[in-house]
């Protein structure tokens, strides 16, 4: 087997792989309208608890959204782009796309968390507290990241051409 036959076969897995998160997402997003509009309906008034079962249905959504990104970013990598994640700037680039969805849907996994503790189980406060902690864990690791990469991509130029011509793909 050659290997343009193998790295056909890589895009054509990662086509499926980008495939089956699409439609996860697709089933995330409908599990989260059935969820918010189940909320509503059921509400005799605006208690907390309608609050609460929106703000998990706006969790369950944001896993979707986060699927739906995956989907996309394997799409545009590897299927579309057929890049390779080597250089610093791909490298930068494709975790940065990632890390946004991550920290965007862990920080509304915490929210539900935070408000689900508050109102029935104060015990768990401390569990919401660490994911919040974890969250900033992760969010200052991602920034310092980025700032040390600058510094790689400043020795590789070429690198930053090469993936700034692989954007012309998408055009």
């Amino acid at each position: 087997m050659t290997t343009k036959a193998v790295l056909r076969a890589f895009s054509a897995v990662h086509a499926v792989m980008a495939g089956l998160f699409a439609l996860t997402a697709l089933a995330l997003i409908a599990v989260a309208a059935w969820l918010g509009w189940s909320a509503l309906v059921a509400a005799e008034s605006a208690d907390r608890g309608l609050a609460q079962h929106l703000i998990e249905a706006m969790g369950v959504l944001a896993a979707g959204v986060v699927a739906l990104q995956i989907a996309q970013t394997i799409a545009e990598e590897e299927v579309v782009r057929d890049a390779h994640v080597s250089g610093p700037t791909r490298v930068r680039r494709f975790l940065s796309r990632f890390l946004v969805v991550v920290v965007v849907a862990l920080a509304i996994e915490a929210l539900v968390a935070t408000f689900r503790a508050a109102h029935e189980d104060q015990s768990q406060l401390l569990h919401a507290s660490a994911l919040v902690l974890s969250l900033g864990v992760l969010l200052s690791g991602w920034g310092l990241f980025v700032r040390m990469n600058v510094y790689a991509e400043e020795l590789e130029p070429e690198a930053m051409e090469e993936a700034k011509s692989e954007d012309r793909k998408l055009k």
